[in-house]
This record gives structure tokens, sequence and C-alpha cells, in this order.
């Protein structure tokens, strides 16, 4: 059973005057939106968690989550009818899932409406074999039976899936172990692999049927998600990049003339890293321009930052620093006008959020709630869907985890 909680306002914009700063100080807004809890969905019996948000290219928006109890894991979501979210539906349901805080199941949509979720399920003994099962459905009701989104066939990892339409298809990219030979990692420490994690891309139709499949890098951070969008000239995807050195800065592939461009970096932060920091970028696309989010914690000193691109991200700016001192990252952006784009992450047991555009300059910080540092917590989601900015995150702070939904409007 969900329970639904309506207009809590729970934070208003906060100032900070000319301490903040991004790369070169920057004048920032003197008024900011507010926050407005509107849906928590919790059960009695089970924890509710991993949340997921997309806007379709349709402007429908839509939550995913997980409800986890010790039998059994039910993949379910619900949609939004103007300011509420519909009663849930099932997707899919196990017992032998893999379900992991950083990890989470994700949905989208075709442009012809039809849906498309995955999620992860165990493959073998091990503890990182396990699967990206991929499932359609026409109509919000029916899903198919789940497939195997690969064809390796090797009980290793799969998963960080990301997935953005791509005309009538899907583009669907993924964290790949199929080299890897099967080792084992705790997400704080290197796989011990005896070949390194790729990640991989393939176009999927809206009956299931794959279309084309690449390996888009041959050697990349462990774990940490993927993210794409689309662009005019037509998909990217980005990811942590990995060096022979342990650099784990962004790489982007890019589909261009036909094919993949051999991956080019975001940014160089340079951080040398000798594990894998669980933190991924997020994207944002319109138009031309290209947002993207990531964290940093290059000489020990955790930033959250993010690079704008005009050319479809062939290239891009010097970034914006956008948190203030003591962030854990996990963050998310969503493009909102032409040069302007809004920034989420995670700071000193705060969700904030703040907006920032391609000049640098800064909209004021934001409280969208308070959440735990620890893992349990997971990643606080955004999505826009053109009149206002909708947010997700678990709630740990009971006994049972829960999923809250807030609003913000006039962004």
């Amino acid at each position: 059973m969900i329970k639904k909680i309506n207009n809590q306002i729970i934070a208003m914009g906060f100032l900070l005057g000319t301490a903040l700063f991004s790369c070169g100080e920057k004048k920032q807004e003197t008024i900011a939106p507010s926050v407005e809890i509107v849906e928590e969905f919790s059960s009695v019996n089970a924890h509710i968690e991993e949340p997921y948000l997309f806007t379709s290219l349709k402007g429908e928006t839509y939550l995913s989550w997980i409800e986890k109890s010790d039998s059994i894991n039910i993949f379910k979501f619900s949609k939004l009818e103007g300011d509420t979210f519909s009663l849930e539906t099932t997707i899919a349901h196990g017992t032998d899932w893999f379900v992991n805080w950083a990890d989470y199941p994700q949905m989208s949509a075709f442009a012809d409406g039809t849906l498309v979720a995955a999620f992860l399920q165990k493959s073998g003994e091990g503890t990182f074999a396990y699967d990206v099962r991929i499932t359609i459905s026409k109509d919000g009701k029916q899903w198919s039976e789940p497939f195997v989104l690969h064809d390796d066939k090797t009980q290793t990892e799969h998963g960080f899936v990301s997935m953005v339409p791509w005309g009538e298809n899907m583009l669907v990219s993924w964290l790949d172990g199929r080299n890897t030979g099967g080792g084992g990692h705790d997400h704080s420490h290197d796989h011990g692999h005896h070949g390194q994690m790729t990640v991989r891309a393939a176009v999927l139709d809206t009956d299931g049927n794959k279309i084309d499949e690449w390996e888009l890098d041959n050697r990349v951070c462990d774990c940490c998600q993927t993210t794409a969008t689309m662009t005019e000239e037509g998909p990217v995807v980005i990811f942590r990049d990995r060096s022979e050195t342990e650099i784990r800065d962004l790489g982007i592939a890019k589909f261009e003339n036909g094919n993949w461009k051999e991956t080019a970096p975001v940014y160089m932060d340079l951080w040398e890293i000798a594990a894998c920091p669980v933190n991924g970028p997020r994207v944002s696309a319109l138009g031309n321009q290209v947002a993207v989010a990531w964290y940093t914690g290059a000489k020990d000193n955790p930033e959250v930052k993010v690079s704008f691109s005009e050319d479809n991200g062939k290239s891009f700016e010097t970034p914006t620093k956008i948190d203030l001192g003591q962030t854990l990252g996990r963050v998310d952006i969503e493009m909102i006008a032409q040069d302007k784009a809004m920034v989420c992450w995670m700071e000193e047991g705060k969700i904030l959020v703040r907006s920032v555009d391609s000049s640098g300059k800064l909209g004021n910080p934001i409280q969208v709630a308070t959440s735990s540092d620890k893992r349990s917590s997971g990643f606080p989601q955004m999505t826009n869907n053109g009149n206002s900015l909708w947010f997700a995150w678990t709630d740990d702070s009971g006994d049972l985890k829960r999923v809250k939904v807030a609003k913000m409007e006039d962004i």
C-alpha cells in the first residue's frame, strides 16, 4: 500500500552572498523559487527505494522505484497526472535480482509512447554475476517477458544503464564486464579483474529487436553511472573513463557521420584514483547545447562541476563550480532554457539545486530536502516536464525506506 501526502512546503531558496564562486566569481540571482513536497510512497512491510524520474518526448512524466522485502523485489512505476501520481503499476518482480543503491532500475519511452524498462537479474552464483534485463510495454499495463540486453552470456557484471530515444528507436548504453573474467569488487576497491570494464551501446526497436550494438570504450571506470542524451547531430554517451595511470575523468562518445567517434575528454580534472568513486555524471541537451554535471575529487578537493557545449558535444567550455565546499556529488542536471540548466547534488545532509548558465552565472542554492550521507539514501532524481522541476529521493530516516517527491515551480 502506498501512502501519499500533499502540500507540505519544506524549503525556500536561501542566499549565501559573495562567498559562493565558480571558476571566477560570478554575479548571482537574488530570488529563488520554493520547493514543495507533494507525494510520499511508502509501505508498512517493505522498503520503497531507488527512485528514477524521467519525462518522455511527449511531455509525460514517470516515476519508478523498487519495493523490496526479504522475499521479493517488485519494480513499479506511476505516471504523473496533473499534480499527482497515478496508482502504481508493476513492471516486473523477482527473487533473484541484483539490487544496488547506485545501480537503480530505469525507464524510458520511445517516440511513439511505448515504454521500456531495465533492471538487473542474477546470472550465476558470483556476487557480481548479473545481467541487464529489458521489458517493453505498449500500453503501460502489460509488460513483455524480460530479455537479456547483451549477448555475451558471461556470468559477469552488467549494469549502470542509460536510455534515450533515437528516432523511432531507443539507444541503450551500459557498463559491460564480459572481459573482466568475473572478478568481484565491493565498490570501494578495484575489481581485481583479469580484464577491464567496457561501455557498450545498442539500438532497440519497439518490439525489443536489437538493430545494432557497439563497444564504445574498452577501458572505463567500474561502477559509475553512464548517461546519454540526444543532440541535433545524434546521440552522445558520457561516462567516467579510466586511463592506464588511473586517471578517472569524464569521457564522451559521440555518434557522428554514421560511426561512434573515439572517446574524447569532457574536461581534464586529472583525478587519479585507484578505485571507483561510484559517482557518475549526468547530461542534458537542448538544441545544439549540451550540459554535463559531474563530481570530482581531484587533488583531494571534492567538487561538483558543470560544463556547457555549444556544438553538440564536440567541445566543452571551462567548467563552473557548483557546490558549496563539502559535496558528496550524486548529481543530476536538466536544461531548462537556452544557455541555462538546473543542477542537483548532495552536500552535508542536504539535497540542493541551483541554476547555472553557460556564462557561469549561478542561481542561489535551494534546499530540496534533508538526506543522510549513507549509501542507502541513494541518488536523488530530477526531471523537467516543461512547467516545473520534479525531484524524487529515498528517505532512509525510518525503519523502512520510502520515496518522497517534490516539485519546484517558476523555474
